[in-house]
């Protein structure tokens, strides 16, 4: 199958298995309950080491060799690689032991847990998980998204069963459809549906904004 990357679609092939992964609704329920899906956001995006990986991701292109090295140490702390096994797991239909390995019980505890690793780094697990998760609840479509729809509260659960309803209700799709969409995917469904939408966006209102103030400013210096 071939993967649509521009809604978060990705293959990746390891040996002879192919994993594809897609960040659907379905696949973001399985994540976990709709607070954990935004504590796994939070935990993947919030990590030192991974702000690193990132920020080479973007002046490289890709992750340099050295920078995979000096990430692959002990510095990656638990929590972005316990969410990235998570969030791809929750994305593949199939087994992904093999490639991002597993958690067995230690010898110290009860509740003590040592890695055991698969084919693929954790650093990069990380990264592909963040894509992943991103794509699949805020969405990386490039609309047009209006000044009334932005600045709103933040929230710290994810209801993927409110974005399936919405979608079944504007696309007159089933539920099974539905869930297979990503939050890309759903975004881009709506603005080809809603092309029209009245409204500024918020670098256009601020931009107004600023050509008003600064016009009156004009006008009360010339009566002064």
């Amino acid at each position: 199958m071939t993967p649509l990357k521009d809604i978060g679609e990705c293959l990746i092939i390891d040996g002879q298995t192919d994993y594809f992964f897609r960040p659907s609704f379905s696949a973001m329920s399985a994540i976990g309950e709709p607070g954990e899906i935004v504590q796994a956001f939070h935990d993947l995006h919030n990590d030192e080491v991974t702000q690193l990986l990132r920020r080479g991701l973007e002046a490289y292109g890709s992750a340099p060799g050295w920078l995979l090295t000096f990430a692959s140490k002990p510095q990656l702390s638990k929590p972005p690689a316990y969410a990235a096994m998570n969030v791809l797991r929750a994305c593949c239909e199939h087994d992904i032991t093999p490639l991002i390995g597993e958690l067995v019980p230690g010898r110290t505890g009860k509740w003590a847990f040592v890695y055991r690793p698969g084919h693929m780094p954790l650093p990069e697990m990380v990264l592909i998980a963040q894509s992943l998760i991103t794509h699949g609840v805020i969405g990386k479509a490039k609309v047009r998204r209006l000044q009334r729809h932005e600045g709103g509260q933040a929230t710290s659960e994810f209801n993927a069963l409110e974005y399936i309803s919405a979608a079944r209700n504007h696309f007159g799709m089933s539920r099974a459809e539905a869930e297979q969409l990503t939050m890309t995917e759903f975004q881009m469904l709506l603005a080809a549906k809603y092309p029209d939408q009245k409204g500024f966006t918020k670098e256009e209102y601020d931009g107004v904004t600023d050509a008003y103030l600064a016009k009156k400013a004009r006008r009360v210096a010339k009566a002064g």
